[in-house]
């Protein structure tokens, strides 16, 4: 049954009136304008933004923004600042394999799913675990390629814990790939990222790739 159109002006008008807190700014962006853009994009595909079913969608989509792009806010190097120095004498590789992320690639706007390892080898000092998947979650909350992903883990530990060597490996699915274009399925991509002895030294390399085990374990 067809919406009266008096009764649809009425609700576009109510989801427009904003409260201080729609009107809050966010690089320079304010929200009614961001839930604004969302209408836009629904328009272009060819609805109505206010049918009922979409009536909250703008601002669900931009509270979903807000969690998925949170990255930007953090500085990754601030979680690695607190390190411990008594590890008695611990001085061999540290490795935490099988950080599960959720990204999207900055082509197409399209999710990354996937998997990050991450590998150390300390030099006097170590940071507690949950500060490496910290790191990865910083990178993979904003849009990425995953090459330079890889790269911006990999520096980003190497500069603050200055070890002796790092190593990042990323398998992820991309549904910019599954999902439109080419559309194949079962289809990862892996990169990777040594610096240090994990570049020089292929012992140390052959020993992280052993430890991460990136053959298929689903």
């Amino acid at each position: 049954m067809a919406v009266h159109p008096k009764r649809r002006r009425a609700r576009t008008k109510l989801v427009m009136k904003a409260s201080p807190k729609d009107l809050a700014t966010r690089n320079d962006v304010s929200r009614r304008d961001a839930e604004e853009a969302v209408r836009t994009l629904l328009r272009w595909a060819g609805e109505d933004p206010a049918r009922e079913g979409l009536l909250e969608t703008p601002k669900r989509v931009v509270e979903a923004y807000t969690d998925w792009f949170s990255g930007y806010a953090i500085n990754p190097n601030e979680y690695l600042s607190r390190t411990f120095e008594e590890t008695g004498g611990y001085d061999e590789m540290v490795v935490l394999r099988d950080i599960e992320f959720e990204s999207h690639c900055e082509h197409h706007m399209a999710p990354i799913i996937g998997r990050a390892h991450v590998g150390y080898l300390p030099r006097g000092k170590v940071v507690g675990i949950s500060k490496l998947a910290r790191v990865v979650e910083v990178f993979a909350r904003r849009f990425q390629v995953q090459e330079k992903m890889t790269a911006e883990i990999a520096g980003c530990i190497n500069e603050v814990l200055q070890p002796a060597g790092v190593g990042v490996v990323i398998e992820a699915v991309h549904e910019c790939m599954t999902t439109r274009g080419i559309h194949k399925r079962g289809v990862s991509m892996i990169t990777s990222k040594m610096l240090g002895s994990f570049r020089s030294d292929a012992r140390t390399r052959n020993e992280f790739l052993t430890f991460i085990d990136i053959r298929d374990r689903r």
